[in-house]
């Protein structure tokens, strides 16, 4: 129909029309990349699923809570019965004291566990543990001395997962040894652990410790800063340490064959007592002092992928915008079938990216894509532009852009200041080029004003 035709052939000849129907292609191009965004989860969550299975059976996250000297107590409670006779209720109490001193010197030893294609870290740790606990003081609990059960005094120490346990062991206290069992004996409210009963003798100004701990886990490991102070010092194999909590080590030094940390706490820096009695409300505050490594891959491809795909709107923009620079500034014209297959093109990028970091390190996952993708653009720009200095010029650009945004992705912490000073330099490379272009001009912007 001729009302037809004449609406086609003015948004042949409309630039401005052509730059319209270029952002509703790129929007149109968001389906796929919002679909493999998704994927992108979907395969976060199966690793995921991955790393809780292998946790499950190797060992999860550990945290070690303690060790702390746990002294039962005999609370006398007058009650009053139905008939009005009054009695004294006895129920039991527990006193729960932090050491003076605590030492620990561990080694960590990580490597990584295949479940399918997913390589999940784990670790074995070994820890010598020691220090030293001072008489109680009972006046600050508000506690009677002498309703102290002594004969029943135990240590406690605190493990996320016992499962994970390696070795039996025992605790020398005093120089006389006594075996752990299992539990914590409602240390923190029951929190997973071990304990050994110990004999605690009021007349003795100090009890000496020293016992070993040996765990599986993954992930993560962490302390708690138990003791007036605490010195831990740990190394380990491990060339990619993240070291997370309340306090970062006073001494590091991380090279291509592990990690050596020192943390030296006091515990003017936490928010719980050196010692309070059962029911008080100390676990959070426990919880937020805690330290410690969490130990992952140097790269988490996925976190990448996913990083890359949040771009993936703006690449195929600007890579749009470049071929329609080249309308402008030349009298040639490109189908909008012909942007669509290109922005399919860059879609297959972020696809080959995932699929391939699964398999190999993400540098090289990326490079492939890359250069397959940037290939396979080049080829099709010289269908589309006859002119090959043209073609190069889309394919220099399709290059120039991934290039710029492997520097983003590996610059984490100043990914916004590159992108900022990328964008403003490819928005003032545009304003001039097109600075002498005719805006108005019937023939879509081949005239140029003087």
């Amino acid at each position: 129909m001729p009302e037809i035709d004449s609406i086609f052939s003015r948004m042949r000849q409309s630039q401005v029309l052509r730059l319209c129907l270029v952002g509703i292609l790129t929007l149109v191009l968001q389906i796929p990349i919002f679909m493999i965004s998704g994927l992108v989860t979907e395969r976060q969550a199966r690793r995921e699923t991955a790393v809780q299975e292998v946790s499950s059976k190797w060992g999860g996250a550990q945290a070690i809570t303690g060790p702390a000297l746990v002294l039962p107590f005999v609370v006398h409670r007058p009650e009053t019965s139905v008939s009005g006779e009054k009695t004294i209720h006895d129920e039991t109490g527990y006193s729960v004291f932090l050491p003076k001193r605590l030492g620990v010197d561990g080694r960590i030893e990580a490597e990584f566990r295949n479940r399918g294609i997913f390589s999940i870290p784990v670790y074995s740790v070994k820890l010598a543990i020691e220090g030293e606990f001072t008489q109680p003081e009972f006046a600050q609990l508000g506690i009677d001395p002498s309703s102290v059960l002594w004969n029943r005094a135990y240590i406690a120490l605190g493990i996320s997962d016992v499962r994970a346990i390696r070795e039996q062991s025992s605790v020398s206290w005093n120089d006389r040894q006594f075996s752990f069992v299992p539990g914590s004996g409602g240390f923190l409210n029951n929190e997973p652990g071990v304990h050994a009963s110990v004999e605690a003798d009021p007349t003795k100004p100090a009890f000496r410790f020293s016992f070993p701990v040996s765990l599986n886990g993954s992930q993560s490991f962490n302390l708690a800063p138990f003791a007036e102070q605490t010195v831990t010092h740990i190394t380990s194999n491990s060339r990619s340490p993240n070291f997370q909590g309340s306090w970062l080590p006073t001494q590091r030094t991380v090279s291509d064959s592990g990690f050596d940390a020192t943390w030296r706490i006091s515990y003017l820096g936490r928010n719980y007592p050196q010692s309070w009695v059962s029911g008080a409300d100390v676990r959070k505050a426990i919880d937020a002092s805690r330290f410690g490594i969490e130990l992952s891959d140097s790269v988490d491809h996925y976190r990448m992928a996913d990083r890359s795909v949040k771009y993936a709107g703006l690449y195929i923009l600007l890579t749009f915008a470049a071929i329609w620079l080249i309308e402008v500034l030349s009298r040639v014209r490109v189908h909008p079938i012909q942007y669509l297959m290109l922005g399919a093109s860059l879609c297959v990028f972020y696809l080959l990216e995932l699929s391939l970091s699964e398999h190999i390190a993400f540098p090289f996952a990326y490079a492939i894509a890359c250069t397959s993708v940037i290939g396979m653009t080049a080829l099709y720009s010289r269908v589309i532009f006859p002119n090959d200095r043209r073609g190069s010029v889309v394919a220099g650009c399709v290059t120039a852009l991934y290039g710029y945004l492997f520097v983003v992705l590996t610059n984490e912490d100043n990914a916004l200041l590159i992108g900022s000073i990328g964008l403003f330099v490819i928005l003032a490379a545009i304003m001039y080029l097109t600075r002498r272009v005719d805006w108005y001009a019937n023939d879509g912007g081949t005239t140029y004003t003087t």
